[in-house]
Order: structure tokens, then sequence, then C-alpha cells
């Protein structure tokens, strides 16, 4: 396990829709974490501060009132169903540009959960 910290933030959505946001994204993510339920996408602190709550997700970040933590895998473990890198963390690989990572996530939401765009808060 790892305290979210200064140097990043983590992402966690279910695993349907993170899939879902991993094909939309594509070679445009950074490392990606995950384990049988879920998938968690490494952001830089505080980008996600300003997000509006979207329905499945939860922002695991370090300027909450208690420690965070999420569990991190050794580098090498790359496969899953326990606790793995599905996106290895590496030189050219690390964080997720927020912006784009919450369009993929908002899409993948409402494919998911057969919402209306027009629903303010998937």
């Amino acid at each position: 396990m790892a305290e979210a910290s200064i140097h990043w933030d983590a992402v966690r959505a279910p695993a349907p829709i993170g899939e879902r946001a991993l094909a939309l994204l594509g070679s445009q993510s950074g490392a990606v974490i995950a384990d049988y339920a879920h998938v968690y996408w490494l952001i830089r602190p505080g980008a996600a501060h300003a997000w509006q709550r979207i329905r499945q997700l939860r922002i695991l970040r370090t300027e909450l009132p208690t420690i965070t933590y999420v569990g991190v895998p050794p580098l090498t473990r790359t496969t899953g169903p326990r606790l793995h890198w599905h996106i290895p963390i590496g030189p050219n690989r690390y964080l997720t540009d927020a912006h784009r990572l919450r369009e993929a996530l908002i899409r993948s939401v409402i494919a998911e959960l057969g919402l209306s765009k027009r629903d303010p808060s998937p």
C-alpha cells in the first residue's frame, strides 16, 4: 500500500468502466493499476480537485482530512487477477492527463450505465 502523496493522486473506477475508458484513452493513458474489481489511474496531485462527482468513481487524493492509501504492486507484477500493473509504470508512462481521463471516464459511465448525456452527474 502507498499513501496518495505529493507525487500523485489516484482515480478508481469499477473494472467495466475502467476498461472502456482505457480503450478510449489508448496510448494516452499513463500507468494503470488493476485488481479484481477496480482500475486505478495515477494523476497529478490536485488535478481532480474541481471535478464534480462522477457516479461509480472515487478520487483518492492528498488533501482529504485522512490519509488515503492505494495498493501499488511490485513493478514486475503485470498480470492479475490480484493487484497488478495493467499498464506498467515506466520512464515515459507515469501520470495520466486528468482532463483526458475525466472525459474518457464520463463517456464510459454514460455508456455502461445507459445515462443520457444531459444528466449533469453521471
